[in-house]
């Protein structure tokens, strides 16, 4: 049994992958993700939160903020990495779970949606 909250919020990019698997992709392409952090703990806190949502929204926002309107092919943090969904997932992961501390938490899904027809997911304790 365990308790779960979740946040939502969109981030717009631009990037390439390097590689013929990945076919006409491997142009300057854009994708606007709808992330979803979702947070798991097994009892809620002294005030029966599993996280406040306001500080869970919060520090998504700041994670994703720097990847905003941006070529990740630019940014140092990306250099000669192919960027696609299921890395993002673990990336955002490691940054949100180093902005939220010691809150209890037991571990986070994060689930990038590409399309209605396309997402990932990396899920891992915290």
């Amino acid at each position: 049994m365990s308790f779960s909250l979740s946040v939502k919020e969109h981030v717009m990019i631009a990037h390439s992958f390097k590689g013929e698997l990945f076919g006409p992709a491997q142009r300057l392409h854009g994708a606007t993700y709808v992330i979803t952090a979702t947070f798991f703990t097994e009892q809620l806190d002294e005030h029966n939160l599993v996280i406040d949502i306001g500080e869970a929204h919060r520090v998504l926002k700041l994670v994703l903020e720097p990847l905003a309107y941006q070529n990740l092919d630019d940014l140092p943090a990306f250099k000669n990495t192919n960027t696609t969904t299921e890395y993002l997932c673990a990336w955002i992961h490691q940054q949100i779970k180093t902005h939220i501390g010691e809150l209890g938490i037991d571990r986070m899904r994060i689930e990038l949606k590409e399309s209605h027809v396309a997402w990932a997911t990396y899920e891992a304790a915290l």
